[in-house]
């Protein structure tokens, strides 16, 4: 039963975050705001942590079996990949540099404290 109830709560969040994002257009996909929901109602404490661990600790234990077919969708798009590479190198490059000093930034104000 807590099983059950661990996949109601996720898939509840998930399809109150499919409708905000279907009834305000926004650009973040509904699974984002799914698991800000889901995030929010557990650090509030609205949601007691032990409703949604089991089916959590299901899901990450099958995490790599769920990549599968997003890994076969992207054979269809190689030749976009290839003509692109340089482009995806250099932002991937780009955004990691840009997130590394940000967190070197933060560390390093928070450290002065």
């Amino acid at each position: 039963m807590a099983y059950l109830r661990s996949f109601f709560v996720i898939f509840l969040c998930l399809m109150l975050g499919k409708g905000i994002q279907a009834l305000t257009g926004l650009a973040i996909p509904g699974s984002i705001i799914g698991m800000l929901i889901l995030f929010t109602a557990l650090s509030m404490g609205l949601l007691p942590a032990h409703w949604a661990m089991k089916g959590c600790h299901v899901l990450i234990k099958n995490m790599a079996l769920l990549f599968v077919p997003v890994g076969v969708g992207l054979m269809n798009y190689l030749d976009l990949l290839t003509d692109n590479t340089l482009t995806i190198l250099l932002s991937t490059l780009g955004s990691s540099l840009v997130v590394f000093m940000v967190i070197g930034i933060a560390t390093h104000y928070k450290e002065k404290q």
